[in-house]
């Protein structure tokens, strides 16, 4: 029976404090595809020391578009796609080479371990952040929306939530870095809202934004990973302010005096006011250890 080759592939620009870590952990992998997206540093030098198959395609802004034409340069039977900033630890490599080898499914769900501002963040959505990772040749492909879901032909499985079995993902590493991808991702989703046929709700404004820090802080519990859950909590909710900011300045603006909004902006606040205080009652029923105290949560949470 033949050697069951596995491809790993990444798309980078730029890379050069990364490229060189990445690509060594993917080292036993049977060949390394680099496609670079313009780079202007010394990220295809550096990658030279680890494979010769090394590719240019157009920077367009974000990744989606290239991966297609890097996965089709991949000649394996199975293929490891990784981003510059991440690693693959030795227990994940092996783990992976046993499941080629059984081929029993089509793709693979792995966990990520995202490390922001120095943090491992275990709550707040950001664990066990599956991806599809690991896929026979042939059985993934994706879309060119940013940050679309691929899609997939066969079965796949997910990987346990298990640290042992997860990538290493060296996210953002400080403040600056997550301002200029919200920046530059916000443009280009609300390119792809609006040709959702999404049409402009000025509260969406308040609403979204609040949505998306209720969820992470909240529902996802970020107030476990401490100040770092509330500092991704509000990142994350500017990130949504800004692609409905970019919708609203590409608009033919019409003079709206404070007293017409002044029921929307109601409306939105009083909104998400009800939400937030059911959840700051949740998180004061599951931390009180007084059952007298439970009961009033349960009784004022159905109140609200």
């Amino acid at each position: 029976m033949a050697k069951i080759k596995i491809s790993a592939v990444t798309n980078v620009r730029n890379e050069s404090a990364n490229i060189y870590d990445c690509l060594d952990s993917i080292k036993f992998a049977d060949e390394i595809i680099v496609v670079d997206m313009e780079s202007s540093d010394n990220t295809k030098e550096i990658a030279k020391e680890f494979t010769d198959k090394i590719y240019d395609h157009p920077a367009v802004g974000y990744v989606e578009p290239a991966r297609n034409f890097a996965l089709k340069k991949a000649v394996g039977d199975w293929i490891l796609l990784v981003d510059a900033d991440e690693r693959i630890p030795k227990t994940l490599a092996q783990k992976l080479i046993d499941i080629a080898n059984k081929n029993e499914v089509d793709f693979v769900r792995i966990p990520r371990k995202n490390n922001i501002f120095g943090q491992w963040i275990q709550h707040s959505l950001w664990w066990p952040d599956h991806n599809i990772r690991f896929f026979k040749k042939g059985a993934v492909e994706w879309q060119d929306e940013i940050h679309s879901i691929p899609i997939t032909y066969g079965n796949g499985i997910n990987l346990p939530a298990d640290p042992d079995f997860a990538i290493t993902h060296f996210h953002y590493r400080n403040i600056d870095e997550y301002i200029e991808r919200s920046l530059r991702y916000s443009r280009q989703q609300a390119k792809e809202l609006v040709s959702s046929g999404y049409k402009f709700d000025p509260k969406d404004l308040i609403v979204k934004p609040i949505s998306e820090f209720i969820s992470r802080f909240f529902a996802g519990e970020g107030y476990k990973d401490g100040l770092h859950g509330l500092i991704l909590g509000f990142l994350q909710g500017f990130s949504i302010f800004l692609i409905y900011l970019r919708i609203w300045q590409d608009l033919d603006h019409e003079p709206q005096s404070g007293a017409k909004m002044l029921p929307i902006w109601k409306t939105a606040f009083k909104e998400k006011a009800k939400e937030l205080r059911y959840w700051l009652l949740t998180v004061n029923l599951h931390s009180e250890k007084s059952k007298v105290k439970k009961i009033f949560y349960k009784i004022a949470r159905k109140l609200t």
